[in-house]
Order: C-alpha cells, then sequence, then structure tokens
C-alpha cells in the first residue's frame, strides 16, 4: 500500500522549509504545499470552503469553526506567534495619550474576529482596563466564521468603498488595530502614530508578567482524514517538529540574515525566551496561553462555551518515554 496523497496550506516561513523543500517528509504521505496565499484567504479558503486536507489557520477562527460544528481537529503545530501592542495605531488629534483613552472610542479592525484583534481586545481589557464593550468596533472585511454578536456590542461592518486607513486618516475612526503595519503609517503620515511608542518595552512587560507569546495560528485538518488515517497527526507533529529544528539551527548562523545586529537580537530572545520561544505540542506553557485565548474569545460573546484544550486539539502523545531515537 502507498503512501496517501495530502495537500497543506501555509506560510512560507524559515522553519517551514525543509517540509517545502521535501528535506522533511511526513511519514507515510505525499505532500503537495502550498505556500503563495496570504494569510487572510487561506483561512478563508480552508474554513469556508475546505479546500485543503489540513492548513495553518487562525487560531481564534478555528475556535469559532469548532464551537459551530465544523468537521475539523486542531494539531498542536503554532507555526505564527507575534506580539500586538505594535499594531495599534490612532489619528493624533484625538488626544489619546494611554490605552484608557480608547474607551468610548470607534477602532477599526480588519474583522472582528482576527486572531490579532481577540488578543489585543483581551489585553486592553485585562490589562489596561479598557472593556471591549467599551468600544464601537469597526470591521472591514467578512468574518471567516459567521457568529451572532452579543446584543449589546456596538459593531458596525464597513462598506466596501471605505477602507480602515482612510478613515483612520480622515478622523471617521479613532484608532485602528491592525494584524500588520499599515500604510499610511509606513509612508510617515503624520496624521497617525503608534498608541505604545515603546512598543517593544510593553511587550517585553507583558510577557514578563504573563509568560504569554501570543499565539496567532493553529494547524487544523479535516477530521474524516483523521478517521480514515488515525497515526497521521503524530506524523504531521513529528514532521514540523523536525523542520523547525533544522531551521533553527540554519538560523543560528548568524550570516544567513542580512541584519547588522542580528547575533544581538538572537542572544535577546535566547535571554528572554529560552531555547524555544516557538515550541509546539501542549506544553505547559501553551495550554496557558490557548487558556486564555479561549477565555477571551468566550467573554467576548464568540464562543458559546469555554472548551478544554483537550477538546480541541489532538493528542499528539506516542507515550511516556517513547518516540525518542531507540527503536
Amino acid at each position: 500500500m502507498g503512501n496517501i496523497h495530502l495537500t497543506v496550506a501555509c506560510g512560507d516561513y524559515e522553519i517551514v522549509r525543509p517540509i517545502k523543500e521535501g528535506t522533511v517528509k511526513i511519514d507515510g504521505v505525499d505532500l503537495t504545499v502550498l505556500t503563495d496565499i496570504d494569510s487572510s484567504t487561506r483561512h478563508w479558503r480552508f474554513l469556508r470552503n475546505q479546500e485543503f486536507d489540513f492548513a495553518e489557520v487562525s487560531s481564534s477562527s478555528y475556535l469559532l469553526a469548532r464551537d459551530n460544528g465544523m468537521e475539523i481537529e486542531g494539531i498542536p503545530v503554532f507555526l505564527h506567534r507575534r506580539f500586538r501592542h505594535e499594531f495599534i495605531f490612532i489619528n493624533t488629534k484625538k488626544g489619546i495619550k494611554e490605552p484608557k483613552d480608547l474607551i468610548g472610542k470607534k477602532i477599526g479592525v480588519k474583522s472582528f474576529q482576527v486572531s490579532a484583534i481577540l488578543w489585543m481586545r483581551g489585553i486592553l481589557e485585562h490589562e489596561y482596563g479598557v472593556p471591549h464593550k467599551s468600544i464601537h468596533w469597526h470591521s472591514e472585511i467578512d468574518e471567516d466564521v459567521e457568529f451572532t454578536p452579543a446584543p449589546d456590542l456596538k459593531w458596525t461592518r464597513l462598506k466596501n468603498d471605505q477602507t480602515l486607513e482612510e478613515m483612520l486618516l480622515d478622523g471617521e475612526l479613532d484608532a485602528v488595530i491592525h494584524s500588520d503595519l499599515i500604510e499610511p503609517y509606513l509612508n510617515g503620515d503624520q496624521r497617525i502614530a503608534r498608541l505604545f511608542d515603546d512598543y517593544k518595552g510593553e511587550e517585553e512587560r507583558y510577557f514578563k508578567k504573563t509568560g504569554i507569546f501570543p499565539i496567532m495560528h493553529v494547524m487544523a485538518i479535516k477530521r474524516q482524514i483523521v478517521r480514515d488515517n488515525p497515526w497521521l497527526p503524530v506524523n504531521i507533529f513529528k514532521a514540523f517538529e523536525k523542520a523547525k529544528g533544522l531551521a533553527m539551527q540554519r538560523m543560528f548562523n548568524p550570516r544567513i540574515v542580512p541584519l547588522v545586529w542580528y547575533r544581538h537580537a538572537w542572544d535577546e530572545q535566547q535571554k528572554l525566551f529560552g531555547n524555544d520561544p516557538w515550541e509546539y505540542g501542549l506544553t505547559d506553557k501553551n495550554r496557558h496561553t490557548l487558556d486564555t485565548l479561549v477565555g477571551y474569545s468566550y467573554e467576548q460573546g464568540m464562543m458559546k462555551r469555554r472548551w478544554p484544550l483537550d477538546e480541541l486539539f489532538l493528542n499528539v502523545s506516542q507515550g511516556r518515554k517513547r518516540g525518542g531515537f531507540r527503536v
């Protein structure tokens, strides 16, 4: 009996390169790897159309998909993490100096449920005293997974010809929380600034206090494929774990990256986060991070119940003291 044929869609990351290039293979699988898809489109195409056998998807949207009964499972592989303090932009004429100045304001987001926004809403509420229901939210694109918002949530969907950036520049929005750097800021438009000038300092303080390095994306797989091939989740996990290890070995060489202070950044990361900030699996740290995300989704009215993590992610354990080099 030959290998099964599967298609995965994911980001074009260094930690995925060995799988994309075929250096690392998933045992028992002939794999087609699709990386030329932007994140939001990839999430939509998997969660709405189920075009891929498994895919890297928004962690927030994955939670909603499961809460709505979608026939998928999670594999605890987390290809994308990012702190989010950097991505709150304000109109400089609105008198916003600190997070609590956002209370009662109009804030634009790409979509309400996107992971970056869910994390930052939760952080603003729990770390800075800015309740998510004190904001009038304005979203630009459709949700990956539709849901019924809480009746007292102030939320407007923009028209197709409206954009967050233009509305922020014109003062129709007071602030924007985005998943990326917005173009007017990159162009140096003085009408826009970051809420946190020292965003890196804020992110470091947040991590030291909470131990959370926010998980943005998870790996999701069609449930029927797992039923037909119960051995598959462990093999996928092992392959992505191996690929990450090879990538980190490669990145240890400062000649790989054309950055002057690259080695300084590497050493700084090691000191703060340890050897593997990108760890996979339901480790204690990852459980704490994911439990926090589930809590935010539930309290912000997106999930109907607070799911236990062991229901949301497949068990990829090979047994105690198993899976080593001795066979």
